[in-house]
């Protein structure tokens, strides 16, 4: 029987249009390409692409980089203590804003993301701007990794039998299920997961479900472990979960680290 999983709290997570378009003191980050960001970006942002925040030279095409690199980065972009952070998906790619929003979770860093995304800001009617602004890096910026939020390929194939914990599986289901390898060593998937579908827990706009919803479709596992193809897509159940107040964890590695290891087990469905 399992006890009922402890809740987190989940404040300040999302914002929308208005409330950011009412705001002067605050950092915007558009998440996505150099292209979408010169097609037009909200005044102010700064561009934040995946290579922004991924370890250089990593085996994996997708790896959470030191803490002392990304603190730079972030200073650069004028991010300092005390700094409100608001990313945005910056084309329709929701899964590259929750992994920019990650990175700052995983440094003990406060950010919000912008529920819908540059659409649904432009649906409001609020202007872009093609203009990119000048920006003053910041002085001073104190990160604090925190390790126990990203699990390992042991860490996971320890608990596949654990009923505590629940491994979620964001990828699309034809995926899932072993009928499309995705460019894997291996198709299928980590057994014992639950297919979630990132798109599953997002609205016609992008913007993510009802915390009611999102709370049915994760489970009731005490401690929920987001993956996915290469850890990007993961994010967005992550962060559904934080929403919900559930205790969750990130593996990095994703499919693209567990099916290159002959030795971990793969279902298929």
């Amino acid at each position: 029987m399992l006890v009922m999983p402890i809740m987190f709290a989940a404040v300040n997570l999302l914002v929308t249009p208005e409330w950011l378009s009412a705001e002067k003191d605050v950092v915007i980050l558009h998440a996505g390409s150099a292209k979408d960001y010169a097609e037009g970006h909200i005044a102010g942002a700064r561009l934040v692409t995946l290579a922004d925040v991924s370890k250089p030279e990593s085996k994996l095409r997708l790896e959470m980089p030191p803490a002392e690199l990304m603190r730079e980065r972030m200073m650069q972009w004028g991010i300092g203590d005390g700094t409100r952070v608001v990313v945005y998906a910056g084309n329709e790619s929701v899964q590259t804003a929750t992994r920019v929003w990650f990175t700052f979770e995983y440094h003990s860093l406060p950010a919000m993301l912008l529920d819908g995304g540059l659409a649904v800001w432009k649906a409001k009617g609020l202007p872009v701007t093609t203009e990119a602004p000048a920006v003053v890096a910041a002085k001073a910026l104190t990160v604090k990794a925190r390790p126990e939020l990203i699990v390992d390929a042991a860490w996971v194939n320890a608990r596949l039998r654990d009923e505590t914990v629940k491994i979620v599986d964001a990828r699309l289901p034809e995926f899932f299920s072993g009928a499309s390898a995705g460019n894997m060593p291996r198709a299928g998937h980590i057994p014992g997961a639950k297919s979630v579908p990132y798109p599953t827990l997002l609205t016609e706009t992008k913007g993510f479900q009802p915390v009611a919803s999102l709370t049915q479709a994760l489970g009731e596992a005490n401690t929920l472990v987001t993956y996915c193809h290469i850890g990007m897509q993961a994010t967005v159940p992550y962060f559904a979960a934080r929403l919900a107040g559930r205790d969750v964890k990130l593996y990095d590695g994703s499919f693209e680290e567990w099916s290159a290891k002959p030795e971990l087990p793969v279902d298929k469905q």
